[in-house]
């Protein structure tokens, strides 16, 4: 019965956590990849079939795999993402007038930007 319901728990977090991580692509504030690397993680706890779902998935599968495993991504996605961040961010900063969210948005467009050039640059699998 405990095992069950920490299970429960557990898939309960992870839909909470993809629903975020997908809210993440469109919203700058939101970081998609540890929602999705959460929701990997309470998958693993709780149903292969979803935890599966999430690596084999079409469009971010590979990403995630990469940065799960791999603690990298590829050139070609660090650009995109940092294209995708300054875009996202820069729109927020116009369309904000409080200065200090305007600076919060700066600090948090610096550290995410931090993080991605920190990562390991993984060279392209010409397979996928």
């Amino acid at each position: 019965m405990l095992i069950l319901l920490k299970k429960s728990i557990f898939f309960i977090l992870g839909l909470i956590s993809i629903i975020l991580g997908t809210v993440g692509i469109f919203l700058p504030l939101l970081p998609t990849t540890p929602f999705l690397l959460f929701s990997l993680f309470c998958f693993g706890k709780s149903s292969k079939r979803f935890h599966n779902f999430i690596l084999e998935n079409k469009i971010f599968g590979k990403y995630i795999r990469d940065y799960h495993e791999k603690k990298g991504i590829t050139l070609k996605n660090k650009i995109n993402v940092l294209l995708i961040l300054s875009i996202s961010i820069s729109f927020s900063i116009y369309k904000v007038n409080q200065i200090h969210l305007r600076i919060f948005l700066i600090v948090v467009f610096l550290g995410v930007t931090y993080h991605i050039l920190s990562l390991k640059t993984l060279k392209e699998n010409k397979e996928n």
